[in-house]
């Protein structure tokens, strides 16, 4: 005769089940994780999540794979803790994997897991965090694996341009588990993690190449370098900051505004931005204090701050609105466009249009990087995903001509005919083919080699071509720019002209997609 189990018992069974799904691979491993300065993949989320919110999904599922010892192998939730919670209030979905249980491969079942949030996620319209701690795939599910990653892959770009999709990298992160961070929106990774396609002993059998797992895909190395991540972390507790302190920036979906967040409604002139640009003109100083200046509460989170550092993008408030900051930095390579920051501007500024985020750009810009390098890697296809990016934004385009203006450059930085709502410059701003130094060289070259003092009469020359051509006044005429400005009104311009474009409505030709340059 069967034993009869009383409720009692189930429930004292399902409590010593969950108990044993949430030691992952066990104290010893989840001490292992710690003592390496690293978070539990449970940990992690509780540091992300508002308190009590998670509510978990696929707990017990498993793997069905009975070769190598796969159906007696101890998996607790199959390496990857998956499930919703909420996040400042507002809801996500997420997965977290488990390097304590087998490294944290994915085998078939872990990454349904999180196809199956991914597919929530886009359902629901919640952003999704997956946080990357693993191996790898998994080699004793052979293909089944790697179908798996297959699947991840569909569903990030199927959530691509609807949801806000934020990897947090970990741990190792490595071949084919590179390619999902790499479909998302965004990219943190602390200096303890490693991302790359193939790792450095795969590197020196091929190659003869000797390189540090540092070198080749360490945080650092992908910040400066290869511009794959967007910000780099200390450790776990920080890149999960940085991770709230993103999606504080970002709307739900793509069907939906930014949240309004603790509105600075001060809007009164700032003299101070009056004495930000030096009396040089040739010389340098930092955007980053005109953006300052300008944002709410001076609070700016910088995106890629370490890779085509030419260029500074990223998100800010203006009057409890969020926008996305895209300005030329003088200090650096006195603030050309190159191939790099061609690539970096024109995927934050695709970003912002998919989810309804305003761009408000800060320009002084000498023009393109000129170099036989920057030629023969292609600045021309570079250079024109910024026009096709400013040209393809439906979103508010507002621009402020802060000095230098030269050339394809200044079509680049979302000038009037590439779109921009609102084109705004202060007395300093330069608009020109180029700058009056080279430009009196072919208008007035006959002159000037005419001239008996021609150092003199070209000097002249300058200022005159300098005086017509390179004022803001000259583009004022056209209708190029709608108004010059007092630096210090530049606020509120900004701030007026954003609560004027919330409405804003185009309507484009009908078509399956554009065919930009990549």
């Amino acid at each position: 005769m069967s034993k009869q189990h009383t409720m009692a018992d189930r429930l004292a069974q399902l409590a010593e089940k969950r108990a044993t799904v949430e030691a992952g691979g066990g104290e010893a491993k989840l001490q292992k994780q710690r003592d390496k300065g690293k978070l539990t993949a449970r940990e992690r989320i509780e540091s992300l999540i508002d308190a009590g919110s998670f509510q978990e999904t696929g707990a017990f599922r498993r793997n069905r794979t009975t070769t190598f010892g796969m159906d007696k192998a101890d998996m607790p939730a199959d390496g990857v803790v998956t499930g919703s919670a909420s996040v400042l209030g507002r809801p996500v979905h997420l997965a977290s994997q488990d390097f304590t249980v087998v490294g944290g491969s994915a085998g078939e079942a872990h990454s349904i897991k999180v196809t199956e949030m991914l597919n929530a996620s886009l359902q629901t319209g919640t952003p999704f965090i997956f946080i990357n701690d693993s191996g790898g795939a998994r080699v004793q599910e052979g293909i089944d694996s790697l179908s798996g990653y297959g699947k991840v892959f569909y569903a990030n770009v199927l959530l691509s341009g609807a949801v806000p999709q934020i990897s947090i990298i970990s741990g190792p992160c490595a071949g084919g588990a590179a390619y999902s961070p790499a479909l998302t929106d965004f990219i943190i990774q602390t200096r303890k993690a490693h991302m790359f396609i193939t790792g450095p002993g795969v590197i020196k059998q091929v190659t003869g190449e000797e390189v540090s797992q540092d070198e080749l895909g360490g945080a650092d190395a992908h910040m400066s370098r290869s511009g794959v991540v967007h910000f780099v972390a200390d450790d776990d507790e920080q890149a999960i900051l940085i991770a709230k302190k993103l999606l504080s920036f970002l709307p739900q979906n793509n069907t939906e505004d930014a949240p309004i967040v603790d509105p600075d409604d001060v809007v009164e002139p700032n003299p101070v931005l009056r004495d930000i640009l030096p009396e040089q003109a040739n010389k340098g100083y930092d955007v980053r204090e005109v953006i300052a200046e300008i944002v709410d509460h001076r609070d700016f989170l910088e995106v890629q701050a370490g890779w085509a550092m030419n260029i500074v993008v990223g998100f800010g408030r203006i009057v409890g609105r969020t926008v996305g900051i895209i300005a030329n930095q003088p200090s650096v390579m006195s603030g050309v466009l190159d191939i790099n920051s061609s690539d970096k501007a024109s995927a934050f500024i695709r970003f912002c249009n998919a989810f309804n985020i305003p761009v408000v750009n800060l320009v002084d810009v000498p023009g393109f990087l000129p170099g036989v390098a920057q030629e023969h890697n292609g600045i021309i296809r570079h250079g024109a995903k910024m026009l096709y990016a400013y040209s393809a934004a439906t979103v508010p385009k507002i621009t402020v001509v802060l000095r230098k203006a030269y050339g394809g450059a200044y079509l680049a930085m979302c000038s009037k005919d590439l779109g921009a709502d609102k084109v705004f410059a202060w007395p300093t701003a330069e608009i020109a083919v180029m700058g009056a130094e080279g430009a009196a060289n072919v208008v007035f070259r006959r002159e000037i080699e005419a001239a008996e003092d021609k150092e003199a009469r070209r000097a002249e020359l300058v200022e005159e071509y300098r005086e017509t051509f390179s004022t803001p006044y000259m583009a004022a005429s056209r209708g190029l720019v709608d108004d010059i400005i007092d630096p210090a009104d530049t606020r509120r311009e900004i701030a007026v002209a954003l609560e004027l474009l919330v409405g804003k409505r185009e309507i484009r030709p009908a078509k399956k997609h554009g065919l930009g340059p990549v």
